[in-house]
């Protein structure tokens, strides 16, 4: 066998080996970014130019994601919010449009207790997305329903609804104990044998029957603010 015919032979196989090998470490990004992102993966792809696009981008929210200080709440931090919370939907049946406004607000909160970045709602959506993508889309619904009714009056069933929604992304931001980014697991024995307080003492529940019906005070919040945050 002639040796050109030799190296050809061999360059073929590697530029083939590289090729294979380069579809395997493709495939498995794909399906990891699938895993790590859930239903924001499929989302990302259908706003993106190419599939390719899409992973380029989610990689990049994990690796902000990396350098941003993630901590869990303390016992006491995740009892306080949890009461809080009650009191707003207490508040609910009086004053819907004041309840949403101050729904928004604690959850912004607890996102910059967490360590997320609270500058703008678009790159809420980005940081939030690497570990909270499941709940995601109730922070998009209730979020626009926020701003619809900054711009003119929603029905209460549907200042309601975005309640529900919040609560859905309060409660995962609230039991998401991932720990600190350099932490070594010193959680305290208090924290660990509280850990299921916070779901107590949540007050009324926006969706029961009391809150669904005809409610009053169905007016605008005292102040008017900037739906996209």
């Amino acid at each position: 066998m002639p040796t050109w015919l030799i190296v050809v032979i061999v360059v073929v196989a590697v530029v083939v080996i590289g090729a294979v090998a380069w579809l395997v470490v493709q495939e498995s990004q794909r399906k990891r970014l699938q895993r790590q992102f859930g239903p924001e993966y499929s989302r990302a792809v259908q706003e993106s130019d190419s599939p390719r696009a899409a992973q380029r981008e989610l990689a990049e929210r994990e690796r902000r994601h990396r350098d941003l200080d993630i901590r869990p709440l303390s016992a006491s931090a995740r009892e306080r919010y949890t009461q809080h919370w009650g009191l707003i939907q207490e508040k609910f049946v009086d004053r819907p449009a004041g309840s949403l406004d101050e729904a928004d607000d604690l959850l912004v909160a607890v996102m910059s207790e967490r360590g997320y970045p609270t500058e703008g709602y678009d790159q809420q959506l980005s940081d939030l997305s690497v570990r909270h993508s499941r709940t995601l889309e109730h922070y998009r619904a209730a979020h626009e329903t926020h701003r619809r009714h900054a711009e003119s009056a929603l029905s209460t069933e549907e200042l309601r609804s975005a309640m529900v929604h919040y609560r859905t992304v309060f409660e995962d931001l609230l039991t998401d104990q991932a720990e600190p980014r350099h932490g070594t697991g010193n959680r305290t024995a208090e924290d660990r044998t509280d850990d299921n307080r916070a779901t107590e003492n949540r007050g009324p529940d926006v969706r029961s029957p009391e809150h669904t019906g005809a409610l009053g005070g169905d007016r605008r919040g005292a102040h008017e603010r900037n739906g996209d945050r």
